[in-house]
């Protein structure tokens, strides 16, 4: 503005414009030096002289007796014409001619003149003065320096609907509320003191009479100074970008949703991220409720009929009371309110303004509101692949200006994307379910009735992770009185590695019921991964980012009578044994290849076990976290195991509790066993020569011996059954003959030879004179088979204590 304040002033007041008095006649009786200097015409050579004769060119002459002739007429006339320089050339100039009378009734003209070219400036700086006071879409406040309005511009009467020359000497801020007055004043009067001006600075304008709607201003402020540089106000551009403000938040807004909405593929979460989003940059309050299916992770039907349940609710200010329905909670909406016409029709509704008595009724409105203060309601469908799957609703009660169109339109649009992140929440917990179901089915579920240890159990899902990982453990009972711990890790996780663990557990089942050595069973595993995994690979069914079948695996085998324990681990991390002393120490065994990698073979290593020790078996989840050290998470692990209580059950949560966090990263599967030994009293081994009296032998000793143990009942049918395997051996094997029976929960008959012929049951026609031994056994017994050891076999055979078969 400094820079054309000599261009803004008149350039026909006196000091600028050049003047001269024509008399009646025309002569000049009156010459300014502003005119000598534009005109170059001295005093003394024009004043006397006609004007037509000194100042008008003879081509111009008819033009200028026109324009006199006007003047005389009408009293006055202005324009431009060519006026004539001393040294001759024309010079185009802006006049303006006046009447002039005398007390002596001698009328004489009055002549102002300016360059043309600082008319034509003046009259664009006027127009362009005209347009910021009379066009100008922009707003204009000029204040003088004692912060009072000098003038404002039709904008602002626009802005505000106060005629503009109501704000004259006004103080500055008058017609906002106080807040967005001291604001305005404290702008005003910085630059003012500063001399600074301050461009586009934000402010919330709420007039006085209107102070419910709130306006986003832009404000430039700079000061207005004369030639000397003394301040002399402030003027200011003030710009309404209300809805440039509120477009700029909704996009913010929508910006912010998209980083904080659908982090976790949780239900509640999503709906609770919703809920926060939305207070209180759109709304005071909000509420999300979902169909309880879906909570679940149920698939939604079409029928939308059912209850609903307060999944996420948040509203503004601690001072502000909640929704009556904490989060959780099963919410009913009567037929005749918004959220239920929602379900419906699948439609949202907007109530920018709620009827005074909105609240009259308690069971249709009134109780599913945050407070009676709210006046604005909007209620959106959180739709998802064509199903409804719940409603948002929205309050505002402390912002005092209603829901808009434009709110309701980004309330859907946030609403859209957040049904899609709770859909898929929704299926993946579906899918969840199915694997928990899968994994536990397929998990032991009860230790089953065996007398070598006692056991305690753990198993400790990830909650972070996704997917559930293919840990497991097993207690299986094996034959003579022995027992198989078997603890494994299926690389992988989802539903695909809960199938695989399956699959490995039940082929573990039907490898123990062979009575093979540790390191057989780990070879036989080894060869059906590299089956699983050749399959998949065939069928292009691999899980996409997800390995080639694999698992890790610790199988050991304990026997009560011997109190040994055979162990061989296939990848699998060390177990640990605490010694009854409280002593606990890792088992050096030899860490042999993961299942699935072949190649390399498995070594069973034995370890003698005194009664009471405890044997504690685990996956890498306990020890092998993220943020642990796996030798640091052993370590920890032996310490937790040192001295441990004497109820194995508190032993087992005490590790828990020392090694895994709150929330795990990985599956944890703990088995903790202590041992038992037989008494000496339950267990009778014989050594028979290889002859025919020794079947007669076994039958006596077999017959005594259950006398002492108050079996009689068992006698028959057990002499039989020594009998014939005796007779076996003698018929079909080689070497001395080891008959063993131990009395636990059944009673166990043994007969060991140096043979590695298995006998084989098959059912004899009328016609053989042999082959019916076997089969009588079979018969008699409740359980039947053959192990095979390094030295030779072992048939073996179990009875119920309770009497022989029916």
């Amino acid at each position: 503005m400094t820079e054309l304040s000599e261009s803004q002033d008149d350039p026909f007041i006196p000091h600028l414009a050049a003047l001269a008095v024509v008399d009646d006649r025309g002569v000049v009786v009156g010459w300014n030096r502003r005119a000598q200097e534009l005109l170059g015409h001295p005093e003394t050579a024009v004043l006397g002289r006609p004007a037509f004769e000194v100042l008008v060119d003879p081509g111009d002459l008819t033009a200028a007796k026109e324009a006199a002739a006007s003047c005389r007429r009408a009293g006055g006339w202005s324009g431009m014409l060519n006026v004539r320089h001393r040294d001759g050339r024309l010079v185009e100039m802006g006049l303006r001619a006046h009447a002039l009378s005398r007390g002596d009734r001698i009328r004489e003209w009055f002549l102002a003149g300016a360059l043309a070219a600082d008319v034509l400036e003046w009259q664009r700086d006027r127009a362009v003065l005209h347009g910021l006071y009379r066009r100008c879409p922009i707003g204009l406040v000029v204040h003088g320096p004692d912060l009072r309005l000098l003038r404002v511009n039709r904008a602002i009467e626009r802005f505000s609907g106060v005629p503009a020359a109501r704000f004259r000497g006004l103080p500055t801020g008058c017609f906002l509320v106080p807040d967005d007055a001291r604001t305005a004043v404290d702008r005003v009067r910085q630059v003012m003191e500063t001399g600074r001006p301050m461009v586009y600075s934000e402010q919330f304008v709420r007039l006085e009479w209107d102070p419910g709607r709130e306006r986003v201003a832009m404000v430039s402020s700079f000061p207005m100074e004369d030639a000397s540089g003394r301040i002399l106000g402030v003027a200011e551009m003030i710009e309404d970008i209300t809805e440039r403000h509120r477009a700029q938040r909704r996009l913010a807004l929508l910006d912010q949703a998209g980083s904080r909405i659908g982090t976790t593929l949780d239900v509640a979460e999503t709906a609770r991220e919703l809920a926060e989003v939305m207070v209180p940059h759109l709304a005071d309050h909000a509420s999300v409720d979902l169909l309880q299916p879906v909570t679940r992770g149920e698939e939604v039907t079409r029928a939308l009929a059912g209850p609903m349940v307060r999944v996420g609710a948040c509203s503004v200010g601690a001072q502000q009371a909640g929704p009556p329905h904490p989060q959780g909670e099963r919410v009913e909406f009567a037929p005749d309110t918004p959220q239920a016409r929602c379900l419906a029709e699948g439609r949202p509704a907007l109530e920018p303004v709620l009827p005074p008595d909105w609240f009259s009724t308690e069971g249709c409105h009134g109780a599913h509101t945050p407070d009676l203060g709210v006046h604005s309601l909007i209620v959106v469908p959180l739709a998802a692949r064509g199903l409804v799957l719940g409603v948002m609703t929205l309050w505002r009660s402390r912002r005092p200006d209603p829901f808009e169109a434009d709110d309701l339109t980004l309330a859907q649009e946030l609403a859209s994307r957040a049904a899609v992140a709770i859909d898929n929440a929704r299926r993946f917990t579906q899918h969840q379910q199915a694997a928990f179901t899968l994994q536990s089915s397929l998990l032991l579920r009860a230790v089953p009735d065996q007398s070598a240890v006692e056991v305690a159990l753990r198993y400790l899902p990830a909650s972070a992770a996704p997917g559930l990982g293919g840990d497991w453990f097993d207690v299986i009972p094996l034959s003579g009185a022995r027992v198989a711990l078997v603890v494994g890790d299926v690389v992988g996780r989802g539903i695909h590695a809960a199938a695989t663990m399956g699959r490995l557990r039940t082929a573990v089942h039907t490898l123990a019921s062979l009575d093979l050595e540790p390191d057989e069973v780990l070879s036989r595993l080894d060869d059906l991964v590299n089956l699983l995994a050749a399959e998949q690979e065939a069928s292009g069914e691999r899980p996409v980012g997800e390995q080639v079948v694999g698992a890790t695996c610790l199988y050991a085998v304990y026997d009560p009578v011997a109190g040994r324990c055979s162990v061989a681990r296939a990848g699998h991390p060390p177990p640990v044994v605490t010694a009854p002393d409280g002593e606990a120490t890792p088992l050096d065994l030899p860490a042999g290849p993961p299942l699935g990698l072949g190649g390399l073979p498995f070594e069973t290593r034995d370890v003698e076990l005194a009664e009471g020790s405890l044997l504690c078996l685990y996956t890498n989840g306990l020890i092998g976290e993220r943020h642990i050290d796996a030798d640091l998470g052993l370590t920890k692990l032996c310490t937790a195991l040192t001295r441990p209580a004497e109820a194995l059950e508190r032993t087992c949560q005490a590790v828990v509790d020392s090694l895994v966090p709150t929330q795990p990263t990985d599956d944890v599967a703990l088995l903790i066993a202590r041992t038992r030994r037989l008494p000496p009293d339950d267990v009778a081994s014989w050594r028979l020569p290889l002859e025919p009296a020794s079947a007669a032998r076994a039958r006596a000793l077999t017959s005594a011996k259950l006398s002492e143990w108050g079996l009689e009942h068992l006698a028959f049918t057990t002499e039989l059954i020594v009998s014939e395997l005796v007779t076996n051996v003698y018929r079909y094997a080689s070497g001395p003959v080891t008959l063993r029976l131990i009395r636990e929960r059944c009673l166990v008959c043994e007969v060991s030879d140096t043979s590695h012929t298995a006998p084989h049951l098959r059912r004899a026609r009328t016609t053989d004179e042999g082959g019916r031994g076997l089969f009588l056994v079979a018969q008699m017994t409740e359980r039947w088979g053959t192990r095979y050891t390094r030295d030779g076999k072992t048939v073996w055979t179990e009875q119920p204590l309770a009497g022989t078969l029916a």
